[in-house]
């Protein structure tokens, strides 16, 4: 992979891919700041260096064209604010408002062009419309980590008009899951959780590939149903019971340690109000649900990874959003923060709660990507990546 060190920028023209989908509440505000974050170290590092970017993003999944509730113009003051510098705005992401911004744009300025969805081209991969998208720039960087494994337009389509490079965080992605992935320091450990089953199947089915897993949250339930254990009215993929036990069944015959819990938080309902009490997984009443692991597997999870080499964390452990179901997530996080091993958080709710909890900085790599992590993880190639080499 080319290497933006090398590159002369004086001058010129950059169009820099980056995933500014930034989470936004229901008062229209922004929930979380770190895809905003992400970017800034390679803006600066094109600015000072007096290069001119356009910026192209997408932001949320407009289905029909232009939607002004999906308009990139409202990250402009916070990216502006982030980045201490002006930024301008495009009307369109090709054409003439990008011309005409970057004509009117100084250099070591910063155009943020409208929404990259909003032209069905996008996520065709349409040849014209990367065309299009490359038109107005000298060079093309790819600092998108968290949408490089989808093949559209501004991520794949674009690096065949012009010379690409991968931007500074997604280089240090790439860096971070290549110590996980290629020269892992043993043991290597998985704390997989979320709701489902099915949605880190692909994960789940490389068990050989680490040596012990520890499987939290919601799709815990399934695993435990899958041994037997009634599971009340948790949440259970009961279709995915027989993936379960296949899985179960690999990891023994590849020597891996899968950890599940032994005891957990349940409620009869999942309110805010509800009362939480902790009891044995084998002894949840017929109407109550686990909505988080336990104090003992608490411990039993921190000791294996206070003990391991390096680590990769996908997935809460319960319902952190409400209080009362946010210890086991907490000491997840806790453990990684206080451990000596390498280790990685990977995937939105995850990365939501290490910051929450005030923790990324003490932990090795707080990744942006949700669903790159997880293609990753499996062995799949991203393309986004891929067309960068």
């Amino acid at each position: 992979m080319k290497d933006l060190s090398d590159v002369e920028l004086e001058g010129k023209v950059v169009a820099l891919r980056a995933d500014l989908n930034v989470p936004i509440g229901r008062d229209g505000s922004i929930i979380d700041y770190l895809r905003i974050e992400t970017i800034i170290p390679t803006l600066r590092y094109l600015t000072d260096r007096n290069a001119k970017i356009v910026i192209y993003s997408h932001f949320g999944r407009p289905k029909d064209g232009p939607d002004p509730n999906m308009s990139t113009k409202r990250l402009v003051k916070p990216l502006a604010k982030a980045l201490q510098k002006q930024v301008s705005f495009a009307t369109d992401c090709v054409g003439d408002p990008v011309k005409d911004a970057l004509t009117t744009a100084s250099l070591g300025t910063v155009v943020l062009a409208e929404n990259v969805r909003f032209h069905s081209g996008e996520l065709a991969n349409d040849d014209e419309f990367s065309a299009a998208l490359a038109k107005h720039a000298d060079l093309y960087i790819n600092d998108a980590f968290s949408a490089s494994h989808r093949a559209h337009a501004s991520v794949v389509g674009i690096t065949k008009h012009l010379p690409s490079f991968p931007g500074l965080s997604l280089t240090q992605e790439i860096k971070a899951f290549d110590k996980v992935l290629t020269h892992p320091k043993s043991p290597l450990v998985a704390v997989i959780g979320g709701a489902k089953v099915s949605t880190k199947l692909g994960v789940l089915g490389k068990i050989d590939r680490v040596n012990a897993m520890l499987i939290g949250g919601g799709m815990a339930n399934t695993f435990l149903a899958a041994q037997g254990i009634d599971m009340g009215s948790s949440l259970v993929e009961h279709k995915m019971i027989k993936e379960a036990q296949q899985i179960l069944e690999s990891a023994a015959s590849s020597n891996v340690i899968v950890m599940l819990p032994v005891d957990g938080i349940i409620a009869a309902d999942m309110t805010e109000t509800s009362i939480a009490e902790v009891t044995q997984v084998t002894e949840i009443p017929p109407d109550w649900s686990m909505l988080d692991i336990g104090p003992t597997t608490c411990g039993l999870f921190s000791d294996v990874i206070n003990n391991a080499g390096t680590v990769i964390w996908n997935g809460p452990m319960g319902m952190f959003e409400q209080p009362q179901y946010a210890e086991g997530t907490r000491a997840i996080a806790t453990a990684l923060a206080e451990s000596s091993a390498y280790c990685v958080v990977g995937g939105g709710e995850s990365v939501a709660a290490v910051r929450q909890m005030s923790l990324a900085a003490e932990i090795d790599h707080v990744s942006t990507g949700g669903g790159a992590a997880l293609e990753l993880l499996e062995g799949k190639p991203l393309p986004g990546i891929a067309a960068l080499e």
